[in-house]
């Protein structure tokens, strides 16, 4: 009996290229169809890989019945309302971060999945990287013990990207930073206070009348005594690119802040009321290599560069390749449709996690004033 496929299109092809040759190469991937509206960059993509089927519009990938998955490597202008014709055409969907800028259109995209049944999966790099899978490991098997704060932060500096990037509010795209914190906490955030920072030049400030370089928030979680701290920066901060995450457990700590270092464990022996701790040696784990959950075609490019010397396209290149993390997004995206059920980073966990961004950012344009945050699960 032939192995059940599918057949996936891949829209945007700037860093979208990354994920077309695993897509390729995926055994349960019958085709891939390409789709971009700069036709140079839509034949130069599809002579690279071989690929015939070429779309230039986003509306003939609705039309097309030989089309079962969109993964949408789009503006963040386009997430929102790309990804509801995606799901109201009838087809599953994929979408890079964040879900959208505004908590209507979250709503709108949980109900436009429920209504549809199709799927649809955030494809949050951050909680695929071997740091944070190593990490979840840790948690797993109680190393931690019961948690008690978890520290996330991403810097980045977006000067001479695309247009849609000057002056956006840092915490609209924050689910780098938040998604890892509410992922091994296994919660939800339910309430913020977040602060502006620092001083944006004036033509940044007009786009999204945002006055901040920087934002920071603390969150309260949905379990109990449990909260976050989160810190994004998009201008202005003279901090080389990083996405990092700090967990705080009774028993051991785990703190990634540098890209290119191996992140710092630090254990203390159980606590024993009136008794002096005993520190262990400071560990500097290298996480291992996950390839071994991915099917063996696709076993390769936790560890490769599609881009050359020659081609390369920053988000890659800032985020260090992402650590590993495209290959396992592809496959669970694929999985999850062929096998009937939900991915991990489903409709109502992508609205959690991109709420908590859009919310913060609602919180600091207040002075800081508490906002609640929606619970999507909650959505009919």
């Amino acid at each position: 009996m032939q192995q059940q496929k599918i057949r996936v299109a891949v829209v945007g092809l700037g860093f979208g290229a990354e994920f077309v040759p695993i897509y390729q190469d995926h055994p349960q991937v019958a085709n891939v169809t390409l789709c971009d509206l700069d036709e140079a960059r839509l034949t130069a993509t599809g002579e690279r890989f071989g690929i015939e089927r070429r779309l230039k519009s986003f509306e003939d990938v609705l039309r097309d019945d030989g089309i079962d998955a969109v993964h949408l490597v789009s503006g963040i202008p386009d997430h929102a309302r790309q990804a509801l014709a995606v799901l109201e055409a009838g087809k599953h969907c994929a979408c890079t971060v964040p879900m959208a800028t505004s908590l209507a259109d979250l709503e709108r995209i949980v109900q436009a999945q429920r209504r549809s049944g199709k799927n649809y999966m955030m494809m949050e790099t951050a909680v695929y990287t071997r740091q944070f899978l190593y990490a979840r490991e840790l948690q797993t098997k109680g190393d931690f013990g019961r948690l008690q704060f978890l520290r996330g932060a991403h810097y980045q500096d977006m000067e001479r990207w695309p247009s849609y990037w000057a002056g956006l509010p840092p915490m609209w795209y924050a689910t780098h930073a938040i998604g890892p914190l509410l992922a091994i906490a296994a919660a939800r955030a339910t309430r913020v206070h977040c602060f502006g920072s620092g001083e944006m030049r004036a033509e940044l400030r007009q786009p999204y009348q945002n006055p901040w370089p920087v934002e920071t928030a603390i969150y309260q979680l949905d379990k109990p005594n449990l909260a976050a701290e989160v810190t994004r920066t998009l201008f202005h901060c003279a901090r080389p690119y990083m996405e990092s995450f700090t967990i705080y457990g009774e028993n051991a700590c785990y703190e990634w802040q540098m890209e290119w270092e191996p992140p710092v464990l630090f254990r203390f022996s159980p606590v024993v009321p009136g008794e002096l701790r005993v520190e262990s040696p400071l560990e500097r784990p290298t996480p291992p290599d996950r390839a071994a959950r991915l099917p063996p075609e696709i076993q390769r490019y936790t560890q490769r560069f599609v881009y050359s010397n020659q081609q390369k396209h920053l988000s890659f290149e800032q985020g260090g390749g992402h650590h590993g993390s495209h290959p396992h997004l592809v496959h669970e995206f694929v999985s999850s449709i062929l096998e009937g059920r939900q991915p991990w980073i489903d409709a109502v966990t992508a609205a959690n996690w991109s709420a908590a961004g859009i919310c913060a950012h609602e919180s600091a344009l207040h002075g800081g004033a508490e906002v609640l945050i929606p619970d999507f699960s909650q959505i009919r």
